[in-house]
């Protein structure tokens, strides 16, 4: 499956820039010429693995079992896990800086266009594993950093996937990976019924912060 940037949804980008109400034309427009140089710019990549996973969580064939009792319960009952690693590529990083440089407003539009832009290569690669892969079900993505899935888990999805030669993103000692508009996730394949299918609030790491949930709403996320 190869990584597909159709479009970058104008709400979602507005919803990272924290807009709660309907944007000014002017920010309208700004944004839509920033979607345009960022769907031109971003050259999206990934890299992924399904893996059979043992009754003690492990997966098969790695020393490796996610830790976390959240990570456990979100896999629990699938017999099989996808592990994905992807990256709007350092194209759209640079892109970024430059505009840090010239104007801080435009570069915070092309930071949230980016934001969604990757949340959509994400989502369309879970439609085409959902549809490769029917009748079986999928669970909703889950990151190291969410619940008590640790960050340092990501050194096992990048020994797992050889995401560095493979698609370009490095790892710091902190956890963090470069380029920034880069994710991994595990997703449960076969989930049974009553799983999780959809992301929420529950499992959103920006949970903690969430102005929307400040004011008692969602962001609009499923």
């Amino acid at each position: 499956m190869n990584p597909r940037l159709t479009d970058i949804d104008p709400a979602e980008a507005l919803r990272y820039l924290g807009c709660t109400d309907a944007p000014p034309e002017a920010l309208r427009r700004d944004l839509d010429r920033c979607r345009a140089r960022l769907l031109d710019c971003a050259r999206p990549r990934l890299v992924w693995r399904s893996f059979p996973r043992l009754p003690d969580g492990r997966l098969e064939g790695t020393d490796w079992t996610p830790a976390g009792a959240d990570i456990a319960a979100h896999l629990r009952g699938c017999p099989h896990v996808v592990v994905l690693a992807a990256t709007l590529g350092a194209e759209t990083e640079t892109l970024i800086r430059r505009a840090q440089r010239r104007d801080m407003a435009q570069a915070l539009l092309l930071d949230a266009c980016a934001a969604a832009a990757m949340e959509h290569v994400c989502d369309n690669f879970c439609a085409d594993l959902a549809a490769a892969s029917a009748p079986a079900r999928l669970t909703a993505r889950y990151s190291p950093g969410y619940g008590d899935f640790p960050l340092s888990e990501q050194r096992h999805i990048f020994a797992l996937l050889d995401v560095t030669r493979r698609i370009g993103v490095s790892l710091t000692e902190g956890g963090l990976m470069l380029p920034q508009k880069s994710v991994t996730a595990l997703i449960g394949l076969g989930a049974p019924e009553g799983a999780r299918t959809a992301t929420s609030c529950d499992t959103c790491p920006a949970q903690a912060h969430c102005m929307f949930r400040k004011e008692g709403r969602s962001c609009g996320t499923p």
